[in-house]
């Protein structure tokens, strides 16, 4: 039998999806995750849809202090690339911003793709499908996290083949997301690019047509 929500169930779900926040690393603090918050963290990833039914994905649980150096000097390298790709006062702010917490988190996950060797029911015309089906099981973990107070950072300033050789990752398995995990002091009350005026908020009306674009 199937289980019908509530509307009270249907609001708490929209103020997590509302209050979920990417964290950095000056935001996380030292309470430890334990084991079985980091298996419903993942059973929820799990749990997301998947093209055809694939379940392409592929997580590794790292705590290791010396992991998580040798990820970070490759986020230190890209992240100078990419400061020099802005200029003047925006590449004063983007210098300025902490883009990430490696170190700081007691958990990092890294997430992969591992490509089917046959057809994938849904995949024939989109092959693209398959990697977004990992973005779901990122996304499920994301707001499982923030439902347990657990903040979660997406570090995509990496070298995805350097990471990928850090962590020994098969070579047909491609890396979608590099997430910090762990409980923090606060939730920022909007989103921490938006606060610092990098980003701003767009519309409805600025990403929503009807029937087809005007």
């Amino acid at each position: 039998m199937s289980q019908l929500f509530s509307q009270s169930d249907s609001q708490v779900l929209a103020d997590i999806i509302r209050l979920r926040r990417d964290v950095r690393g000056n935001r996380f603090n030292d309470n430890p995750v334990s084991q079985a918050t980091i298996d419903s963290l993942l059973n929820a990833a799990m749990h997301a849809p998947s093209v055809g039914y694939s379940q392409p994905w592929q997580f590794v649980v790292i705590r290791d202090l010396a992991t998580k150096k040798a990820v970070q000097q490759t986020f230190v390298e890209e992240n100078a690339a990419g400061s020099l790709q802005f200029s003047g006062d925006k590449r004063a702010q983007y210098d300025a911003l902490k883009l990430e917490g490696i170190i700081e988190a007691p958990i990092n996950l890294a997430v992969f793709y591992q490509p089917s060797t046959v057809a994938v029911l849904g995949q024939t015309s989109m092959p693209e499908m398959g990697k977004f089906s990992v973005v779901c099981a990122i996304q499920n973990l994301w707001l499982m996290a923030r439902s347990l107070n657990i903040g979660v950072g997406w570090v995509s300033i990496l070298d995805p083949l350097k990471v990928k050789d850090i962590l020994n990752a098969p070579e047909s398995s491609e890396l979608i997301g590099y997430l910090c995990i762990g409980y923090v002091d606060e939730f920022l009350a909007e989103p921490e690019l938006k606060q610092t005026g990098w980003q701003q908020t767009k519309s409805a009306a600025q990403t929503v047509f009807k029937e087809q674009f005007d």
